[in-house]
Order: structure tokens, then C-alpha cells, then sequence
């Protein structure tokens, strides 16, 4: 295996969390603190090691993909320093030192699993999302590939209603598959034009627009301030409504959005 460095800290366990919080992720998926992920038709193994990860296979394609998957991109000190400034979220952040939230490397898995979450338990949005996968999927070794976008383009909406989704969020996964929307693109794209061309599709609102902008292209500013859990989590700690939140965060909407989820779903 060979060793993909990450910026200190880095606590792998924390950053790895959300794979294991709500059900096996079979696309992430976590066996014994070795987690597995398909990228192209080979399986990758991830290893935590002092100074970042063991990868194996790593590779000028899988390289950028497992950076991205775990949350390499985000650059944690000028948040620490800023964060330590903060009254309430200091003792968050130090409590979750070395916490890389997780990105979705392609586009389009990371609209899918947003609509799989749409007005669910993230329990059952998991549960939902692993039908689809080993119904649309392919298996490598221990993971799974999540579907192709041409692969849920060429599904019926009752093949997808069968694995648990309702059957509008059937209506919309397709459309999204079967739309000339180029999701690679949006990267080149600022924030409200990615918002527009998202949310230009039926049944992707705002609160999936935010999150693909958090979640996939690991912008600073983005704030779902339509989630219901960082809602609480905000009148939790601060006692005041989500949406004033947002601008007294700028500009680390981002990373505190998730630092403060998990320091919600973690508190002592």
C-alpha cells in the first residue's frame, strides 16, 4: 500500500464517521477501520497510518478520488484559528480536532443520495440508497460502484420505486439522469449559478442545491440552512434561528455546518 499524506491533524475515525452512523454505506464501505471504495471497475482499500492513509491501489485515478472522499480539500487551519475566536463553536472544534468532513466525489451519486434523504431518517435514506445500489450497482471485492448516471437513465420508475423510493423521488431520479444538465460542469460554475442550475430540475430544491455545493464541491460559503438537523444543532448551541447563523459564519459556513452537526449528533 502506499501512503496518501494529509495535512495535521487528521483523525481518520472521525472523518470516517458518517460511513458507519446510520448503516453500512455499501458504496463507502467500512470492514474492521479498513474502508472500501470501487473507483472504475477496481476495489480500493483505505487504511489509516500516522501522517494520512495507506491506499491500495493508489494510482493517478484513484489518487483524486479518495483525497476528495475524504475531505482533503478543505484547508482546516485559518478554521481553527478563526473558529478559536468563537465563544460557542471553539469548544466544538476542539472537541472534533482533526475531523475532515467526507465529499462525494462524483456529481451525480451525490444528487442521488440527496434525494434518497429528501424528508426521511438518515437510517432509512441509507437503507433506500444500499437497495439501489446492489439493484443498479456493480459489486467490487467488498464495496459496491454506485449506479451510472446512463444506468438510472435507462431504469423504469417502478424498478426504483421496488428498492424504496416514493414514486415522485423515482420521477425525479430519472429526470435528473435523463436531463442534459452537465454535472461536471457545475464545478466550473459559481455558487448561485450552481444553485440555479440545479434547482431548475423538478424535485431539487434549495436544500439539495446547498448541500451539493457543501457536499461535492466543498464550497466555503455553502449553508443548508434548510436541514433540519443543523436547525437544532444551530438553536442548540447559538439560540438563534439557522438563517441569521449563516452570516455571523462567513466565510466557513462550510466547515461549521459540519462541525456542528457532528458536534450535535456526538455531544457528551
Amino acid at each position: 500500500m502506499s501512503l496518501l499524506r494529509f495535512p495535521d491533524p487528521y483523525d481518520f475515525e472521525l472523518s470516517t464517521g458518517r460511513f458507519r452512523a446510520f448503516g453500512t454505506d455499501l458504496s463507502n464501505r467500512l470492514v474492521d477501520g479498513t474502508l472500501y471504495r470501487a473507483v472504475g471497475d477496481r476495489q480500493v482499500r483505505i487504511v489509516a497510518r500516522p501522517g494520512g492513509v495507506d491506499v491500495e491501489p493508489l494510482d493517478d485515478e484513484t489518487r483524486p478520488v479518495v483525497a476528495r472522499l475524504l475531505g482533503r480539500p478543505f484547508e482546516l487551519a485559518p478554521f481553527y484559528a478563526w473558529a478559536a475566536r468563537d465563544e460557542k463553536l471553539a469548544p466544538v472544534v476542539e472537541r472534533l480536532r482533526g475531523f475532515r468532513p467526507p465529499l462525494q466525489p462524483d456529481p451525480f451519486e451525490a444528487l442521488i443520495t440527496s434525494i434518497t434523504a429528501q424528508q426521511v431518517s438518515l437510517f432509512a435514506a441509507v437503507a433506500i440508497r444500499n437497495r439501489l445500489v446492489e439493484r443498479f450497482g456493480i459489486r467490487v471485492g467488498e464495496a459496491w460502484a454506485f449506479p451510472t448516471r446512463e444506468r438510472i437513465a435507462a431504469a423504469r420508475e417502478d424498478e426504483l420505486f421496488a428498492v424504496g423510493f416514493t414514486r415522485r423521488k423515482a420521477e425525479y431520479a430519472i429526470a435528473l439522469a435523463r436531463s442534459d444538465l452537465d454535472l461536471h460542469g457545475l464545478a466550473s460554475l459559481d455558487d448561485d449559478e450552481v444553485r440555479g442550475r440545479i434547482t431548475a430540475l423538478r424535485g431539487l430544491g434549495p436544500w439539495t442545491a446547498e448541500w451539493f455545493l457543501a457536499r461535492h464541491l466543498a464550497r466555503p460559503r455553502a449553508w443548508p440552512a434548510g436541514d433540519l438537523a443543523l436547525r437544532k444543532a444551530a438553536e442548540s448551541l447559538y439560540g438563534v434561528e439557522v438563517t441569521e447563523l449563516g452570516a455571523l459564519l462567513d466565510p466557513f459556513q462550510n466547515l461549521s455546518a459540519h462541525y456542528l452537526l457532528v458536534g450535535w449528533l456526538t455531544k457528551p
